[in-house]
């Protein structure tokens, strides 16, 4: 497995960024059996609203857990705008859905195929995940929240009130949030309407965890809706130790094999 930290000039947020990459790494057997034209499916692995980039190889073992997998993961630094075009601010959104899988496909061996492409996400970033998954069912085969912040509406409505500003900053307000590409809910049943690909949903939350009863919510309103849907909860707070335990498991669900089969 390689480990690269890559910082770039995003075109379209106009800053310096970063992301981390986990990538495979093959001997010369491998690759003479896997070919020249392989290309690796990919993960883009999100991070939560006080994290950044480094997240996820700081605080898990991910790098250890997909070491033999033939599995490459993108981790792309949003800062805590919740993935979105943000009403003030940035347009993360075009970011994270368009530049950064553009990016990553030019410049390292990573499938387009939908059917190896998924994504997961913490917290802020279990939002973001299932976001992209139900913005672009056609793109995201499987999508993976632990501990996500999935129904925004709710705490848009009730915030605390340390989080008013920068949630109007974000969303420019509940009215604006509520139905909109940024409501998951409302997502969520606008999919499964479709005659088209829908993405394989896992979501996972701790039983005491502060967004527990947000995640029942969520769970409550995908169960009847025909989804391929998988939902698992347990002791478990909001912390890394929780998320070390439960991105194992996601790898376990996720459509992939070792490198070495």
């Amino acid at each position: 497995m390689s480990f690269i930290q890559l910082d770039f000039f995003s075109e379209t947020l106009q800053l310096a960024t970063s992301m981390n990459v986990l990538l495979p790494r093959t001997t010369q057997a491998q690759r003479d059996r896997l070919g020249s034209e392989h290309r690796y499916p990919v993960l883009y692995l999100l991070h939560g609203m006080s994290d950044d980039h480094s997240g996820w190889t700081r605080y898990t073992s991910i790098e250890r857990y997909t070491r033999y997998l033939n599995l490459a993961v993108i981790m792309p630094a949003v800062h805590r705008s919740f993935y979105a075009d943000m009403h003030q601010g940035g347009r993360y959104w075009t970011f994270i859905s368009e530049e950064v899988p553009a990016l990553a496909q030019s410049l390292f061996p990573i499938s387009s195929e939908r059917s190896q492409t998924f994504t997961a996400g913490l917290s802020m970033g279990g939002y973001g995940a299932f976001k992209l998954a139900l913005r672009l069912p056609e793109r995201f085969s499987y999508a993976a929240s632990l501990s996500g912040a999935l129904d925004m509406t709710q705490r848009v409505a009730n915030p605390e009130p340390s989080r008013v500003d920068e949630n109007f900053r974000i969303f420019g307000g509940y009215d604006k949030l509520l139905g909109s590409n940024n409501d998951l809910m409302h997502l969520a049943t606008e999919v499964a309407a479709t005659d088209g690909p829908k993405p394989a949903l896992y979501q996972c939350c701790g039983t005491e965890d502060f967004l527990y009863d947000n995640n029942l919510r969520f769970r409550d309103h995908v169960q009847p809706l025909g989804y391929d849907f998988t939902y698992e909860e347990g002791p478990g707070e909001h912390e890394w130790g929780y998320w070390d335990q439960q991105i194992q498991r996601v790898l376990a669900w996720l459509p992939i094999k070792e490198i070495f089969d």
